[in-house]
């Protein structure tokens, strides 16, 4: 459905604003550096990181709102924009509003002077003539949306009497009614409340999976991602460094960078010391790991063990039949509600664990540490 090759899209750095590229100092910065991906039909392909990290600037050169200095933008099989670099003078490049693809961004947009109904029946009224669909049909098609999207009843309230929800489910209501083949959703939630966010979150996963909606979305929120996508690329400084179903991102996480942004996780740095297939044993101060990785490191090689609290068993007995276990002592607790965090010390380093709520253990109790080496990631250093 959607191919991105190899694109590049570079700003000029503090240095060069308001001057000519030509002039001593001029510093190039790149927003986005050599990204490609592909998103097949139906799926929830989400872009993830940090702020400046170069998801929004890829998501607004889909959309046709960014020029990329070269690459290819493919949706099914027409060519958005397409250019080798500088040297090529035959550039594709269609406007926006020739793209046909639906947008949803971070603030509403809606047009506060008009109706639900009629906000949402614009985008087909402004269409040439020739492309117009008839009066009943823009009718029908907003009549079935708006049922879609739950609003039928506020069809004749003015939009900016809406709640919050309500705006974002408007915003999105208008995308969909072109039937856009793609649709590109720009952190569209991040306005809401925590509640209404993770509300919406599972409304927005419905309709995916019910229309079989093809869909970009950008987000920070790593929750956000896990929950909603079919598949995640994870960028850092206009690059993509992961690419993958949640799960495997969560679960094998590709550098530090990543197992550090996606969720919060325990870094121990060792030396591998055995390696058979995918069977690895690491060297650290606090003794050795044993640890199942499909990241192949030779023996010898400095390495990052990256270890979930929620795969940290606590007790206060030693376990002899436990693959890995650490002594410790409990520093502090939290209650979370579904789940009780511990902060234990063991030796120089101390270790996040998320137990069930029925398991806690006041501070200054000696505890034992067990580690499935199944839910141990082995990640390169660097």
């Amino acid at each position: 459905m959607l191919r991105i090759d190899n694109l590049v899209k570079s700003f000029a750095g503090e240095k060069a604003r308001g001057k000519k590229k030509a002039q001593a100092g001029h510093t190039t910065v790149f927003a986005v550096n050599d990204v490609s991906f592909e998103v097949k039909e139906g799926e929830l392909f989400t872009l993830l990181g940090p702020s400046g990290c170069g998801k929004t600037t890829t998501l607004r050169s889909i959309a046709g709102l960014e020029r990329p200095d070269s690459g290819t933008i493919t949706v099914g099989d027409r060519v958005m924009f397409s250019a080798k670099g500088a040297s090529n003078r035959q550039v594709t490049n269609l406007p926006a509003n020739q793209r046909g693809l639906g947008m949803v961004f971070q603030s509403y947009a809606i047009w506060p002077h008009m109706t639900v109904f009629d906000n949402v029946a614009f985008p087909l009224q402004v269409r040439k003539r020739s492309e117009r669909p008839s009066k009943a049909e823009i009718e029908e098609r907003v009549s079935r949306v708006l049922e879609t999207m739950e609003l039928s009843e506020q069809a004749g309230r003015q939009a900016t009497k809406l709640s919050g929800g309500q705006q974002q489910r408007l915003a999105l209501a208008r995308a969909l009614v072109i039937q856009p083949p793609l649709l590109l959703l720009d952190e569209p939630l991040s306005n809401l409340d925590a509640k209404l966010r993770e509300s919406l979150r599972y409304e927005l996963k419905r309709l995916q999976r019910e229309l079989g909606i093809t869909s970009v979305y950008v987000t920070h929120d790593q929750v956000e991602a896990l929950a909603l996508s079919t598949h995640i690329a994870v960028m850092q400084a206009g690059s993509v460094v992961q690419l993958g179903k949640p799960r495997e991102i969560y679960e094998t996480p590709a550098n530090k960078f990543v197992a550090e942004f996606i969720g919060t996780s325990n870094f121990i740095p060792g030396t591998v010391r055995a390696r058979e297939g995918a069977h690895a044993s690491v060297e650290t101060v606090n003794g050795a790991l044993y640890l199942e990785s499909a990241i192949d490191l030779p023996v010898g090689s400095e390495a990052v063990v990256s270890i979930r609290p929620e795969a940290v068993q606590l007790s206060r007995e030693s376990r002899p039949d436990a693959a890995n276990e650490w002594h410790g002592t409990v520093m502090a607790r939290a209650f979370l509600g579904d789940a009780v965090d511990h902060v234990v010390a063991v030796g120089k380093h101390e270790m996040r664990a998320r137990v069930n709520p029925s398991v806690s253990i006041e501070p200054g109790t000696q505890v034992y540490l067990q580690l499935d080496p199944a839910k141990i990631s082995l990640v390169p250093v660097g």
